[in-house]
């Protein structure tokens, strides 16, 4: 990648040391710049520096300036195929010989950005009837395989402003990064018409849970009883038309409307509907809708785990290329998870992505330190058995306390007290 960017071979902070480190930071929680230049300072990176002169004779600096330049330096196409190849190279194993392997699930969330002129000109800021809001926000949609967890490179664009990005607009986009073949799963947002003929077009299968209202009307306002399924054609109403004018006018998405009863959290059975180009069993397809809420753990360990709640980067460019590094350290440490639920007989979400972090993130200077090929992997076979232990407990009753939003919290009360008398008041007084 390197030869064909035509970047430089010379200089300590090479592409490829820039680009680990860069992940090392977002894995590592509370990875500083300093931190960072500390790895190649005490060269606990082993063969992944460069053979230069400084390195050889340990007088690297501890300065950040020269990293910082780096980061700065690292052009955006490198980071883009660094997340892509990652995410290719650890999707080729998973063979999607059935539906579980080839589903990819679908969600939204978003990121504070830091409050900077650049980043708010790109991203304008949120307002509401209390006024103007401080940090910009960006929507972000992700996909994840239901299988291992791997995160394909997600679309972003603004929340607010004349150039807002709707999650249905950057599902189209993401399609064109999912493999040969899958099959997409997402709530209700998603099941649009716009979206399911763009994976169409795609040549993706969807399964989408549905409202009862749009069900009624692509299924000619009899929807069929609980239990039960209907072949139906869905085609666009006259707002899909507006608000996607390229549409062609014989435009039409051929599937299934399947409605079942499920057992809820509280016990009490709900109404499901769901929307699917599939052609598996009914009974298969809502059970699999069951497990969408993987997602939502997998963007809660990205946004806690890894810190990705908010980036500390000022400019545009800088907020690309954290966002990247992040999603691709993200599938290194599941393909870790994945080869030791391998080991384990385990499915890779058996097992806690936390407690994984935790044992790559300890044995990386270890293995980095290894030149021996034997003496590496007998340490990452290891690395995989404390990888393994990470088992999640098997909740077999459901939690013991009701879901509810957490307080607000209290405030601190207003300084009442008087300003310090300055010196000359002190010295009149006296």
């Amino acid at each position: 990648m390197r030869e064909r960017l035509g970047l430089p071979a010379r200089g300590i902070y090479s592409l490829a040391v820039v680009v680990w480190l860069m992940m090392w930071q977002r894995l590592d929680g509370r990875g500083s710049l300093a931190a960072a230049v500390q790895q190649v300072v005490q060269g606990a990176l082993g063969d992944l520096l460069p053979a230069e002169k400084r390195v050889r004779e340990q007088r690297v600096s501890s300065n950040t300036g020269a990293l910082s330049r780096a980061r700065k330096r690292l052009p955006q196409k490198a980071v883009e195929e660094t997340c892509d190849q990652i995410f290719t190279h650890l999707t080729e194993p998973v063979e999607a010989t059935t539906l579980v392997k080839k589903l990819f699930l679908l969600d939204g969330s978003s990121i504070r950005l830091a409050h900077t002129a650049a980043l708010i000109e790109a991203y304008p800021l949120g307002s509401n009837q209390h006024g103007e809001a401080h940090w910009p926000v960006i929507r972000v949609l992700m996909a994840h395989h239901l299988g291992s967890g791997l995160a394909t490179r997600p679309c972003w664009g603004p929340m607010h402003g004349d150039q807002a990005v709707s999650e249905q607009g950057l599902t189209e986009q993401i399609l064109d990064r999912l493999p040969t073949g899958a099959a997409l799963m997402a709530d209700r947002n998603f099941a649009v018409f716009s979206v399911g003929w763009a994976a169409q077009q795609h040549g993706n299968g969807v399964l989408f849970r549905i409202t009862d209202e749009r069900a009624r009307k692509i299924a000619g306002q009899v929807p069929p009883p609980a239990g039960r399924e209907c072949h139906l054609e869905w085609r666009p109403s006259r707002d899909d038309r507006r608000a996607h004018p390229e549409l062609p006018a014989d435009a039409v998405v051929r599937g299934r409307l399947i409605v079942a009863h499920v057992e809820g959290e509280d016990g009490k059975r709900l109404k499901l509907c769901l929307f699917t180009t599939l052609g598996e069993p009914r009974e298969m397809l809502v059970g699999l809708y069951g497990r969408r809420w993987h997602i939502e753990l997998d963007i809660r360990s990205l946004k806690q785990t890894l810190g990705m709640h908010s980036l500390n980067a000022k400019t545009p460019a800088m907020v690309e290329k954290e966002l990247l590094l992040a999603i691709a350290g993200y599938n290194l440490v599941r393909s870790v998870q994945m080869a030791a639920a391998k080991q384990a007989n385990l499915e890779p979400r058996r097992l806690s992505f936390s407690r994984v972090q935790a044992v790559v993130m300890t044995a990386l200077p270890r293995i980095a330190a290894l030149t021996d090929a034997a003496e590496w992997e007998a340490e990452y076979q290891r690395v995989l058995g404390w990888a393994a232990q990470g088992k999640l407990p098997n909740r077999t009753r459901r939690r013991s306390y009701p879901r509810a939003v957490w307080g607000q919290g209290g405030g601190f009360p207003k300084r009442k007290c008087k300003a310090p008398a300055s010196a000359n008041d002190q010295e009149g007084a006296k």
